[in-house]
């Protein structure tokens, strides 16, 4: 954490700022959107699903939200900023107060079809025409043979030991927990700095390098830069951060080495079945588009459409291929990752992170991304494509 001192002598200089920061750190914490928006029956209905011959329409169930939606609303509008003196600095937090006002009212409308996708839009955005094209791109290229990197053989424990071993290059703790509540197979809560391990399912060695990379050295570098920053939106997260977060993520797949043409094309499933959303797909439709049409194996049809109907339709799957075009030109231009390593931020936070740098309210980055420090990708078919991508 920042030196007491130097915290101290920040809170006396800008007191109102810290305040609202304080204020706005307790209210974040309980809205982990993920933790709600993963059903609790994903195993009996996807059972339910392939014994109808992929007809009948899933009825997922949601954890139940632990805040009062409307009290929490209130409270993040009660902030008073009018009385941060400072425009840049108030327009930064405006935004953010709109931000998670919006995804309050995500969590609040969970399973209740067109209410919770149309508040997901707000939040996530859509699929763009360019990105519906670079997923076809992508998925016109021939499968590559699997070899023994892609059998599942590894348990959910051989996981956690190998995440624990991992870890051990970076200077921050491990917290791991088993669940059965996830849509993947493993993800990070920002929230507690905890990465869950699905419980019921078994894991490839090239599945354990890329979720290395992408949960440990991406998503919770990001975490642990943010909490050594002095205001704490940096940990919580800033408007829009995800597709950054998630390009980051995936961008340091391939630096690791652990990126492969069968994980792109997953991302690229992933934005058809949010653009089907557009286009009034049901469940059952979007599946017989992954399924049907792209031929993709049942199993893995199910998880991407699961993941995009989730809640009603849930579009924050599309970020992850414009991410990884975003930040691999970045790459490609030789400009530095460590302001987008800060914590949570996007690239378009970049003259934000610049002006309170000036302002002593940003310290360099703990924590760097050690993939990114090495390029592992030996697959020339995904440098073609990345560097083709619109």
């Amino acid at each position: 954490m920042i030196a007491s001192k130097e915290h101290q002598e920040l809170q006396r200089k800008y007191p109102v700022l810290f305040d609202i920061d304080f204020s706005l750190d307790r209210l974040i914490k309980r809205i982990e959107l993920l933790s709600y928006v993963n059903p609790l029956n994903i195993e009996k209905e996807k059972h339910r699903f392939f014994a109808s011959k992929y007809s009948i329409e899933p009825e997922f169930k949601y954890p139940k939200v632990k805040f009062n939606p409307y009290k929490l609303q209130r409270a993040f509008f009660a902030q008073e900023l009018e009385e941060v003196k400072d425009d840049v600095i108030r327009g930064i937090y405006k935004d953010i107060i709109n931000y998670y006002s919006n995804m309050v009212q995500c969590i609040e409308t969970i399973g209740q079809g067109k209410h919770f996708y149309y508040n997901s839009l707000s939040v996530y955005g859509t699929p763009t025409e360019k990105d519906v094209q670079n997923a076809r791109f992508i998925l016109h290229f021939d499968d590559e043979p699997l070899g023994n990197d892609m059998d599942k053989v590894f348990t959910p424990t051989d996981a956690k030991d190998y995440f624990e071993k991992f870890v051990k290059q970076y200077d921050f703790p491990l917290n791991i927990r088993f669940s059965t509540h996830i849509a993947a197979d493993a993800m990070v809560t920002n929230s507690d700095q905890t990465l869950i391990i699905k419980r019921n399912t078994k894991f490839s060695k090239n599945q354990l390098l890329t979720l290395a990379n992408h949960e440990i050295g991406v998503h919770l570098v990001t975490t642990f830069n943010g909490l050594q920053q002095p205001l704490k939106i940096f940990s919580n997260g800033m408007p829009k951060n995800v597709e950054t977060q998630e390009g980051l993520a995936v961008f340091s797949e391939y630096m690791g080495g652990a990126l492969t043409l069968k994980r792109l094309k997953e991302l690229a499933y992933r934005v058809l079945a949010s653009d089907s959303l557009i286009k009034g797909y049901s469940f059952a439709d979007t599946f017989d588009l992954i399924h049907g049409t792209y031929k993709l194996n049942r199993k893995e049809a199910f998880s991407i459409t699961l993941r995009a109907h989730r809640g009603g339709g849930f579009t924050k799957d599309r970020l992850y291929l414009s991410g990884l075009r975003k930040i691999y030109k970045r790459y490609k231009r030789e400009e530095s990752m460590d302001n987008l390593l800060l914590g949570k931020v996007a690239l378009t936070d970049e003259d934000n992170i610049k002006y309170l740098k000036q302002k002593g309210l940003v310290l360099p980055i703990a924590h760097k991304s050690y993939s990114f420090d090495r390029k592992l990708n030996t697959n020339t078919t995904l440098d073609f494509i990345l560097n083709n991508l619109k």
